[in-house]
């Protein structure tokens, strides 16, 4: 049984729609915005391949051409976000944004001052219950006393203050993952918003981290109870705007496809456990 913060996200934003990922499997379009994120995060990543005094914008704007073309190379559906009748002025805009946000993040930290730990940094760790926690930590450092900063970059903006806690739980995630497997709290949790050059930090406490994993066991335990009885309730809210899967969702008229499982049969509620 795991879980990852995208899928508990899925879950608490909409049943339904972890069905539709994680159980149905159902195909999404490939996003502009999301695509540029994935962009911007690899030439962020590659730039620490460099020497200190190499980390400059220009030299991490330079990077925007070959990583999108690395990325092309693995998924070439990408080609489709950008129509060959615009003469590429579609494209061409595009990457600029990426490399306006790649140029913004030098305006919120200094990488010449910085020597990550681990970067795009796979972690797992299994909890008393069985539950596996899994994710993909951005950047972590570690300071000369042994203190770790857990960073992630984000490409959009930063929420208003009353959506904050929403936008860390991701983020608490990572420090309870790191807690447990490590023994060690994370002293400062941080989010590098390159959309709006905002900089939210959060120092976690052993508190902090027992109440998500509360509510992580508690989330799979109505994970693993939709699972065995197929009931995935949609939860409207206004994101719904930007699903893909609004065709067969029962909210706008749509009919889900067959449930692929066996209801009531216990083995298969952890079946989506790898995703």
């Amino acid at each position: 049984m795991s879980l990852s913060p995208s899928r508990a996200s899925d879950f608490m934003q909409c049943p339904l729609l972890y069905r539709f990922r994680v159980i149905d499997r159902l195909p999404e379009k490939p996003s502009a915005a999301a695509t540029r994120g994935t962009l911007v995060h690899a030439v962020l990543e590659r730039l620490f391949d460099h020497p200190a005094g190499e980390r400059t914008a220009p030299r991490a704007k330079a990077l925007v051409p070959g990583q999108w073309d690395r990325l092309l190379e693995s998924r070439p559906e990408l080609t489709e976000l950008f129509p060959a009748q615009d003469g590429g002025e579609g494209l061409a805009r595009w990457l600029s944004e990426a490399e306006a946000l790649v140029e913004r993040w030098f305006t919120l930290e200094d990488p010449t001052r910085l020597e990550p730990v681990e970067r795009e940094f796979f972690v797992e760790a299994e909890l008393e219950s069985g539950l596996r926690l899994r994710g993909i930590i951005d950047r972590v450092d570690v300071a000369p006393t042994g203190e770790v900063r857990i960073v992630d970059y984000k490409t959009g903006k930063a929420p208003r203050p009353e959506y904050a806690e929403g936008a860390l739980f991701q983020m608490k995630f990572y420090a309870l993952v790191v807690w447990r497997l490590k023994q060690v709290v994370p002293r400062r949790l941080q989010l590098v918003y390159l959309g709006s050059g905002d900089v939210l930090t959060y120092d976690p406490v052993v508190a902090d981290l027992e109440r998500v994993e509360r509510k992580l066991l508690a989330l799979w335990e109505a994970i693993k109870e939709a699972t065995e009885t197929g009931d995935w309730r949609p939860r409207p809210t206004k994101l719904c705007g930007w699903c893909d899967h609004r065709a067969v969702c029962p909210e706008f008229g749509g009919t889900p496809p067959p449930y692929p499982l066996m209801i009531g049969a216990r083995e298969d509620a952890e079946r989506p456990a790898e995703s």
